[in-house]
């Protein structure tokens, strides 16, 4: 799934794609082995928050400042479901990826009605809202402490162990991942990449411009909220940080990184951020900003469409040329000439 729209944008034949997914696959499974387990955890929620950040930037042509709302959100109502109710994380995850959805939709219904910048500067106004609720209300969030001591339940499973707590949470992340995908690919999808393209057109031809977009905008709130939830239990503790305006940058760079519109360049950018973010902090480098921000400065300055987009696009534009070249021609022999002269008119006599 993960990599099998190479295959039906370059028509590749159908082992191929297999063999994509199953690298995509094993590298899923694999990754927990070669990296530290919470960290590869991480790379999980990011990468799926950087998903559903591309469903709204590069599928429905949307810059939302704010996204840092519905993770953080979901990460505080996660937490509040596994410490009062004892359910397993399953639930706890879902019904913060609900209150996400519930959060998403005023902001939403009033945000989609402005575009360009100001759609932007809207939701970052309502995502400090959000922010300042959280650090004001004590009794609920923990204000400046945040909150502490999340449980990782699931009966019958030990999780307090990273390792396991991976593969416990690889399938919720596989599953947004899919419905992602096929939201993308379905009529919806192409209703809202129409819109994003020509919203005049679209209206006239009796699209509610203004309901599609309000829609993506909670599928992506919905997605963002589960990957925030399971970050929030693989931590196991929110904290204001999850809310603050500069977690709503960090996935930009994610999904800019990879590549917008793409969907799983999404998953490369959110690799390449964490696993540098990690190596830095434990080599005891402060400066961890400044390093990711040269990197983002230097890929968006040589490769305009992102890492995952300018591999697509050499292999779009290679398709294209040997499409177009239709090779050698063939050796054409010499035409014999006809019989002239007394003989011949003899032979066409005969």
């Amino acid at each position: 799934m993960i990599l099998t729209v190479l295959d039906r944008l370059y028509g590749r034949p159908a082992w191929i794609r297999w063999g994509l997914l199953a690298v995509g696959l094993t590298a899923a499974f694999g990754m927990p082995w070669v990296l530290y387990p919470p960290v590869a955890a991480d790379i999980l929620c990011w990468g799926l928050f950087a998903v559903a950040f591309d469903l709204l930037l590069g599928h429905a042509g949307l810059l939302s400042f704010g996204h840092a709302a519905f993770w953080g959100t979901s990460a505080y109502a996660t937490g509040l479901i596994a410490i009062h109710s004892g359910l397993p994380f399953y639930v706890a995850v879902l019904g913060g990826g609900v209150v996400a959805a519930l959060i998403a939709l005023p902001i939403g219904y009033l945000s989609v009605r402005c575009s360009g910048i100001y759609f932007a500067m809207v939701t970052l106004a309502f995502a400090q809202m959000v922010y300042f609720i959280a650090n004001q209300w004590h009794d609920v969030t923990g204000g400046e402490n945040g909150l502490q001591g999340i449980p990782r339940t699931l009966p019958g499973v030990n999780l307090s162990d990273s390792f396991f707590f991976y593969y416990a949470a690889l399938p919720v992340v596989l599953l947004g991942l899919a419905a992602a995908w096929r939201i993308v690919h379905s009529p919806f999808g192409r209703v809202v990449a129409a819109i994003r393209d020509n919203p005049a057109r679209a209206r006239s031809l009796g699209y509610p411009t203004h309901r599609y977009n309000l829609s993506i905008f909670i599928v992506s709130a919905f997605l963002a909220g589960l990957a925030g939830g399971l970050y929030a239990v693989n931590h196991g503790f929110a904290s204001l940080q999850e809310v603050y305006w500069t977690t709503s940058g960090k996935v930009v760079v994610m999904t800019v990184l990879g590549g917008i519109g793409t969907l799983w360049g999404s998953l490369v950018g959110a690799t390449a951020i964490v696993r540098l973010e990690d190596w830095l902090s434990t080599s005891g480098f402060e400066e961890v900003g400044l390093v990711t921000g040269s990197v983002f400065i230097v890929v968006v300055m040589l490769f305009r469409r992102g890492v995952w987009g300018t591999v697509a696009h050499a292999l779009r534009k290679r398709e294209a040329a040997r499409s177009e070249d239709p090779g050698p021609e063939p050796a054409r022999s010499e035409p014999i000439p006809a019989a002239t002269g007394p003989s011949g008119a003899a032979d066409k006599a005969n």
